[in-house]
């Protein structure tokens, strides 16, 4: 609204201060909503680096597991063993409310699933190796899951951070000096009402 818009009455005064109390209350608001996203993006941030870690450590097991396969059964029974494996989950993807963010969850159920390979032509070396990629598989959907939330978490930060900056730096000023300026404008419009009381009665009194 410009200046000339502005009607310099007392119920629009009130109106602008109404506007800039519920500003403020918003304003308050959402930084305390961004302070909270932020604390909880660092929390599944360091959540995240360590499962990074974990992750690399399971992989670099499995790939030793699964050389050591290699080496006793050749490599066609190791190709034929993986391309036979069936999925271990079910997997359900919903999702969950984190201070006001749709955050996708994982939900997986462990199928019963038979050998994919015969047991009386592979020892001990091939059931380690299915077992520790399962266990890698288990850790990637736990870890995609975490990223995504960052993700998401990230994205509403930024747009609660763009709301706070208009309110503080954009609509709270302004309506602070729409306010200012309607009080000035009504201070001069007293003024000049007194005046023209003061010459009425100065009339008044000259013509009595």
């Amino acid at each position: 609204m410009s200046s000339d818009q502005l009607i310099p009455t007392r119920m629009e005064l009130m109106k602008i201060k109404d506007r800039k109390k519920l500003a403020e209350r918003g304003h308050k608001l959402l930084k305390q909503k961004r302070d909270a996203l932020i604390i909880e993006f660092f929390k599944i941030y360091n959540r995240a680096s360590d499962m990074r870690e974990r992750l690399n450590g399971e992989l670099y097991k499995a790939y030793m597991q699964m050389a050591t396969v290699e080496i006793r059964h050749g490599p066609l029974m190791l190709n034929a063993a993986a391309e036979g494996m069936p999925e271990p989950y079910v997997i359900e993807v919903r999702e969950r409310n984190v201070m006001g963010v749709r955050i996708p969850e994982v939900k997986k159920e462990k199928k019963e699933t038979g050998y994919a390979y015969s047991v009386m032509t592979t020892d001990y070396s091939m059931d380690e190796t299915v077992a520790a990629f399962q266990k890698v598989l288990t850790m990637i959907l736990e870890l995609a899951e975490t990223e995504n939330a960052l993700k998401r978490i990230i994205k509403d930060i930024e747009k609660t951070k763009r709301r706070v900056n208009a309110l503080e730096y954009i609509l709270i000023p302004r309506l602070e000096g729409q306010g200012k300026l309607i009080t000035l404008r009504l201070e001069e419009i007293e003024r000049e009402s007194f005046f023209v009381l003061k010459q009425l009665k100065r009339k008044a009194n000259a013509n009595g």
